[in-house]
């Protein structure tokens, strides 16, 4: 059976110490087809990819490539028989170019002339914009995705892993996306596609392997199941409908009034005469394609932008925080006042990576001040770990250790822990399985009822219409008027995401800002 398919693994097994994270794992992929792997954070499909990618050595079973049995000693000798992988987590030098980032995994025959050449004829051949030239450390965490996905593609891959690869990408991105992908597939590779989006499996995947405490509990056809069929798969059963209770109008608690940033250069983001008011006791939803400002927005109300003085000097517009001007305050005195913001990267801003579960809980701390106790620490990451199903050792734990949607779990769970009066937060649930998605969303309601402020930028509009008051879009910089959840459709934001709410001179204005911004 295995001379038929392009990959077959055969009663594997993985253990870490007592945890036995993959059990007689037997997984088939046929040549060109496009086949999910879904299950619970935790449940074992990081494991699996990396013995699949040579990240990893199976302590039992077989694998197969195109009937032939293989055991990879490195992911170079997996990247060299054409296993390509794409993490969740980029791996990426920020001061080098695109090219440059590329030309680092090939092999000594490339030129980073030929690597920047090939960049640009996969952008004609898969729909993927990729500049060459751009700087890594001015991309948004999208235009990074789509490097990492063009670096394993131009090894011409006989299997590629993709590892939650839409999880920053808007409706229309993911179209495209998905295109990139039937294409891959129709000319004969075989795609492992990792994604805790239910409606993209049943949408884009011809063939389903559901994983849960690290044992298969079922192959199916994801296209003749419903959510929920697949959701019970995956973690016993659907996820619990969202509860949200209805307040009374309230004043403005945090005040945006016509905030315009200039880029640091032209391939980065900017802001363009923003106003937004945001409210006690509100979910603010702000949506837009990766790149259009977002992150800019996040530093902005954070007050990580104030380290840039020369950027500070350029700034137009006020903020106000219970109408009190915060313009020139910075993120230890705003986390005082009670302003706490959350990005989109959980490695490296939101969370340091050799440091313990109970160490990062000191980093959103601001009433300690240098004081560390160790074992107020160690006990509220523990609080964490038990409120959130953590799955993590113990608060011991280096944060690096954590999978993607576990890291997240822990990060959301230390925001909302200290319930703060402002909570400005990126991506919530990025990574994160169904049913903690389910609690995360629920807990941001009900600190939404407790009185605080919230606003979330997230691309998942599924996300925004479960647990958004109102929404605005931004794109080029500039945002959108609100718009009651209630009156918004998927259709009406994702044309504002394209820019159809500014007139022609507005949306040329807007574009060009960035260059005008460099004077």
């Amino acid at each position: 059976m295995a001379n038929a398919l392009r990959l077959s693994l055969q009663a594997i097994s993985k253990s870490y110490g007592n945890l036995r994270a993959n059990d007689k794992i037997d997984l088939d992929i046929e040549p060109g087809s496009i086949h999910a792997v879904l299950g619970e954070n935790g449940a074992g499909k990081s494991t699996l990819m990396k013995l699949i990618f040579g990240l990893l050595q199976p302590d039992e079973g077989r694998i197969f490539l195109d009937g032939k049995e293989v055991r990879w000693e490195s992911p170079e000798h997996a990247r060299a028989a054409g296993i390509a992988m794409v993490f969740q987590h980029f791996a990426l030098f920020e001061s080098l170019s695109v090219a440059e980032n590329v030309w680092l995994g090939m092999g000594k025959s490339w030129s980073l002339g030929a690597v920047a050449e090939a960049l640009q004829e996969l952008t004609q051949h898969y729909g993927l914009s990729v500049d060459p030239n751009a700087y890594v450390h001015r991309l948004s965490v999208g235009e990074r995705q789509r490097v990492e996905i063009a670096r394993g593609l131009l090894a011409k891959p006989r299997v590629m892993i993709l590892d939650e690869p839409t999880s920053v990408l808007s409706p229309q991105a993911v179209q495209a996306l998905f295109a990139m992908i039937r294409t891959l597939a129709n000319e004969g590779c075989s795609v492992i596609y990792i994604s805790h989006k239910l409606h993209e499996i049943r949408e884009l995947c011809d063939d389903c392997t559901v994983l849960r405490q690290g044992k298969v509990t079922g192959r199916v056809d994801p296209r003749q199941c419903s959510d929920e069929q697949l959701s019970t798969l995956m973690i016993g059963s659907a996820p619990p409908p969202l509860l949200r209770a209805t307040r009374g109008p309230s004043g403005p608690i945090l005040r945006l009034d016509a905030v315009s940033v200039p880029a640091r250069d032209q391939a980065g983001e900017h802001l363009n005469a923003v106003s937004l008011d945001l409210a006690s006791g509100e979910v603010l939803g702000i949506a837009g394609v990766s790149g259009n400002g977002q992150g800019l927005l996040l530093d902005l109300l954070s007050g990580e932008i104030n380290s840039d003085a020369a950027l500070m000097r350029r700034m137009k517009g006020h903020i106000f925080f219970e109408s009190r001007a915060i313009d020139g305050l910075g993120v230890s005195m705003r986390r005082r006042l009670g302003i706490m913001a959350v990005p989109a990267e959980r490695l490296g801003r939101a969370t340091v990576p050799e440091l313990s579960l109970a160490d990062n809980m000191f980093l959103a701390e601001s009433k300690r001040a240098w004081r560390l106790d160790h074992q107020s620490l160690y006990q509220s990451a523990q609080d964490i770990i038990d409120a959130f199903a953590v799955k993590a050792s113990s608060p011991k734990a280096l944060a690096s250790d954590l999978s993607g949607g576990n890291l997240q779990k822990f990060i959301m769970g230390r925001a909302l822990a200290l319930r703060p009066k402002v909570l400005v937060v990126s991506q919530p649930t990025w990574g994160v399985d169904v049913g903690a998605s389910a609690q995360i969303r629920q807990q941001l309601l009900a600190l939404r009822d407790t009185g605080t402020a919230i606003l979330v930028i997230s691309e998942e509009l599924d996300e925004l219409f479960q647990i958004a008051d109102r929404i605005h879009v931004m794109y080029a910089g500039c945002l959108s008027a609100p718009v009651k959840r209630a009156d918004a459709t998927v259709e009406l934001i994702g044309q504002w995401m394209g820019g159809s709410w500014l007139s022609h001179e507005h949306a040329a204005q807007a574009e060009s800002a960035t260059v005008q911004y460099q004077g």
